[in-house]
């Protein structure tokens, strides 16, 4: 396989970006966006990100290939140490490792931050269906989180209703007495 970078994404990676995206909300119950965000609405939202939370971009040879960023779990004061993750992949280099690479990139700088708590919100059938399957709950597990909570027919997408589950790992103990959060790392393409 060729050599992965993963680096802190800039708001010019927008277009990039998206265009892994679109393939997401157009043909899959993965995103349950029903239509694909507008290029500067895109834009406005990896920097609405980047203004507190790790947003990060893998590349093979100059292409971006995937990403993943970091966000709030609610917005109050006493979540602060939770955030939601989300990943998305290039479907052509789904299976090779580079989704690991990402979330350990992520896991690491939210260690750093001081962030406590992960979850993610999965979309996660049944059965295995024609818009999602059950690949990202298997890749979230093989990363160590656990299934916490599950919400049937919450979704709508594609004429059907899909199960939601919430997947939680935690990354260290629940100390009484906290530091106060730390800006997030930016990993540079050349680190």
């Amino acid at each position: 396989m060729e050599t992965v970078t993963i680096r802190t994404a800039r708001p010019e990676d927008a277009s990039a970006l998206l265009e892994i995206y679109a393939y997401y909300v157009r043909n899959t119950a993965i995103s349950f966006e029903w239509t694909v965000p507008t290029a500067a609405e895109f834009r406005g939202r990896v920097e609405r990100t980047l203004q507190k939370y790790p947003y990060f971009a893998a590349e093979i040879n100059g292409r971006i290939v995937g990403y993943a960023y970091a966000g709030p779990f609610k917005e109050r004061a006493a979540y602060e140490r939770c955030v939601e993750l989300t990943i998305y992949l290039a479907p052509d280099v789904r299976g090779q490792g580079i989704g690991r690479k990402l979330y350990e990139a992520m896991e690491a700088a939210l260690r750093e931050m001081g962030i406590i708590n992960l979850y993610a919100c999965i979309a996660s059938p049944e059965t295995e269906a024609e818009y999602v399957t059950r690949q990202s709950e298997a890749f979230h597990a093989h990363m160590g989180y656990r299934t916490v909570g599950a919400f049937p027919d919450c979704g709508y997408k594609f004429g059907r209703w899909y199960r939601m589950i919430w997947m939680e790992k935690m990354l260290g103990d629940h100390p009484a007495e906290l530091p106060p959060l730390r800006p997030f790392p930016e990993i540079d393409a050349g680190a």
